[in-house]
């Protein structure tokens, strides 16, 4: 089993590689690539966009390599591939965000990404740091994660869902937030798992698991 994990100079890798290379050796998960060769994310059996920074940079930055971009997307819409977005990999799973500028996404799972507004003026934004998961509808990729646990996040802006099933889970910040979206062998994640110690850690270790 080959899990690729996306390399479109939109975000540090290292720790995201390392994280999950060690749950892939514990549990017998096959190889870890980090790539942007369309050729190898077109045979990938499971994919992971990460993504750091604005929404409109990443998308530019992933849909600029053209044959890239169509390899994710044939893999995952016709191949059915399970698939992983992390941060801005997650909000490129939207319809539309809207950071700068309205800026299409994959469209995958309906919604729009806009800017925190917390309804306390004196939560600071970005949004930073760990922060407690609620979880709202139970996903094999959630399997032993319990509300309450800890996730580490850093983000500026959220995902607003249309379908409420499709978020899997969300954050009290001064509001709810977003933080973990899904549908079929699609799930997303607004914080970083690889940075979110043993409850980040299951989380991958249940994605290399998962079987649609």
């Amino acid at each position: 089993m080959i899990t690729v994990l996306v390399d479109y100079d939109s975000g540090n890798l290292h720790s995201a590689q390392k994280a999950f290379e060690r749950m892939a050796q514990e549990q017998d998960g096959g190889d870890i690539i980090v790539t942007s060769d369309p050729d190898i994310v077109a045979k990938a059996d499971r994919i992971v966009l990460p993504g750091d920074g604005a929404f409109p940079h990443c998308r530019g930055e992933l849909f600029g390599r053209k044959a890239l971009a169509e390899a994710i997307e044939d893999a995952v819409t016709r191949r059915a591939v399970p698939f992983m977005g992390i941060c801005v990999g997650m909000q490129m799973l939207a319809t539309t965000g809207h950071e700068y500028t309205p800026t299409a996404g994959f469209g995958w799972i309906a919604g729009d990404i806009r800017k925190i507004t917390p309804a306390d003026p004196t939560y600071k934004i970005p949004h930073m740091g760990w922060n407690d998961l609620v979880i709202d509808h139970p996903h094999p990729v959630l399997a032993g994660i319990k509300s309450g646990e800890h996730a580490y996040f850093v983000h500026s802006y959220a995902m607003e869902v249309v379908t409420p099933s499709e978020r899997l889970a969300h954050v009290d910040y001064a509001g709810e937030i977003t933080a973990i979206i899904g549908r079929d062998n699609v799930i997303g994640m607004q914080f970083h798992p690889e940075k979110s110690q043993d409850a980040g850690l299951r989380m991958i270790g249940n994605f290399l698991r998962w079987t649609p």
